[in-house]
């Protein structure tokens, strides 16, 4: 009996460690309030990183972060140094850093993972008492789940704009099928019961499909090097997008798909990210 409940004690103490507050001092007078791998959902791996600047008591925009990892793998840890490095040049706004139901072959993407960011959002809205305006930023998986989201799913307008980070934009690019898990892609990223109107797995699943005139504005960036995610991705959005008027920027790297983040290419993309939101602000 005596080892059942030190066991529990152990547990507990654990969870309420992993979720309890903690002051992160960024330097700059720049200061935010983190509560980690707080549940936003039922399942285990529905938690989110939430940092609330200390100064600003009125947030209008929250940053979404959502990683990469083929849509059945990564972990938001990934993006924690990145997520820090937006935090210094963003010090208004609240930041989110997501994890969240992972693929397999016994489980599709969507709709899980695009239902996933719309809980996160409405646990953030009910949480600060406030109805913010979002900038969704992924890299991979998470680039083509924010743009998903964003393009077909964000019926409210919550959504003020979308970074993609090496993001597939268009699922039917013969240079994305050289994608060595392109079968997963295939299987299991979408659910068939929730495709209408005769559309293919791929149309449906394509970011590209659903941009229309009022989509949101978006900024990209990929890899000369890339042979995960292929350069001939940006063209192809930045295509569309131009074609429904719609403000985007994007840019390109000397890398492969994971040497986004590396120096110097991680600095250059947080400026132009400031850059561009100021751009956004404007319209």
């Amino acid at each position: 009996m005596k080892k059942r409940l030190l066991f529990f004690l152990s547990v507990m103490v654990l969870m309420l460690s992993g979720c309890r507050q903690k002051t992160i001092d960024l330097g700059n007078n720049i200061s935010f309030r983190a509560e980690r791998n707080i549940a936003y959902g039922r399942d285990a791996e529905q938690k989110m990183d939430l940092y609330i600047p200390e100064k600003n008591k009125d947030i209008k925009n929250v940053f979404i972060i959502i990683h990469g990892g083929g849509w059945r793998g990564g972990r938001k840890s990934q993006l924690t140094s990145f997520t820090f490095d937006l935090m210094k040049k963003f010090p208004g706004m609240a930041f989110v850093n997501l994890e969240y139901r992972l693929a397999s072959t016994t489980r599709f993407a969507l709709p899980g993972q695009t239902d996933d960011i719309k809980s996160a959002m409405h646990f953030v809205e009910k949480k600060l008492n406030t109805k913010p305006e979002y900038i969704l930023l992924g890299n991979s998986a998470g680039g083509h789940l924010s743009m998903f989201y964003a393009y077909r799913d964000d019926r409210e307008n919550k959504v003020k704009a979308v970074v993609n980070i090496v993001g597939p934009a268009d699922l039917n690019d013969p240079g994305f099928k050289n994608y060595d898990d392109y079968a997963f892609v295939e299987n299991h990223l979408i659910d068939p019961k929730i495709i209408k109107d005769g559309l293919s797995l791929m149309d449906f699943g394509s970011p590209v499909h659903w941009i229309r005139p009022t989509s949101a504005p978006t900024l990209s960036y990929y890899g000369t090097a890339d042979h995960v995610v292929p350069v001939s991705q940006k063209r192809i959005l930045d295509s569309v997008l131009a074609r429904n008027k719609i403000y985007h920027e994007s840019y390109e790297f000397n890398g492969n798909h994971v040497e986004w983040e590396r120096p110097p290419h991680a600095l250059f993309l947080v400026r132009k990210i400031e850059n561009f939101l100021k751009a956004v602000d404007k319209k």
